[in-house]
């Protein structure tokens, strides 16, 4: 013989009379799609924009353009005492094919501006930039013919990153920027916009 939950002492207004009929009720109403151990089988309830965001922002692969100072402290980030590993961009891949995430550490010359723009375009997508220091952002304290003012004049930079040189805890500050704009994206109707790109015979 099947129960029913027992009765709990709700307001007179409230809706529901029962513990699972106030779950039912908060998840509709979207106060509560985390897991709850109370759910029978341990239902994970989520959508897919937000699990494949999830996945992205705890596994961002940088590739380290460091060109200055600034580099220095990107290099300190990945050390014991700062420990980038926490947030899952430990992996630094010094191949953009391999790279989801191009950290401009330092003053972009013009020299290297389009080296850092071949970089970008081989990164696959999806793909973001942090400009790291007063110099990748704004060109910093170099006014010349052969410093470029800042990297967004080449690049799309998702965060900023103030300071000269900025510590590492800026950086990790940035990175989680990053992640929170990571999960405010819809991948997935970003993903079905992308245009399909025709595929010629082999040989």
């Amino acid at each position: 013989m099947v129960q029913s939950p027992p009765e709990m002492n709700f307001p007179k207004n409230y809706p529901c009379r029962t513990e699972s009929e106030d779950y039912r009720y908060r998840m509709v109403h979207g106060r509560d799609l985390s897991y709850n151990s109370k759910v029978e089988g341990n239902i994970v309830l989520t959508t897919l924009d937000a699990s494949i965001n999830w996945m992205r922002k705890n596994s961002l692969w940088p590739m380290p353009m460091g060109l200055a100072c600034c580099a220095i402290e990107l290099m300190a980030a990945s050390c014991a005492r700062f420990d980038i590993a926490r947030f899952g961009a430990e992996v630094m891949r010094f191949s953009p094919r391999q790279s989801d995430l191009l950290i401009v550490a330092g003053t972009v010359t013009y020299k290297m501006a389009l080296s850092s723009k071949r970089i970008y375009d081989q990164m696959p997508d999806p793909k973001w930039v942090i400009a790291m220091g007063a110099c990748a952002s704004t060109g910093g304290m170099y006014r010349s013919y052969a410093v470029l003012q800042g990297i967004d004049q080449l690049l799309p930079v998702d965060v900023y990153i103030s300071g000269c040189p900025p510590r590492p805890e800026a950086l990790l500050e940035g990175l989680m920027r990053l992640q929170n704009k990571i999960m405010g994206e819809k991948s997935l109707g970003a993903q079905k916009q992308l245009p399909a790109v025709p595929v010629g015979r082999m040989g």
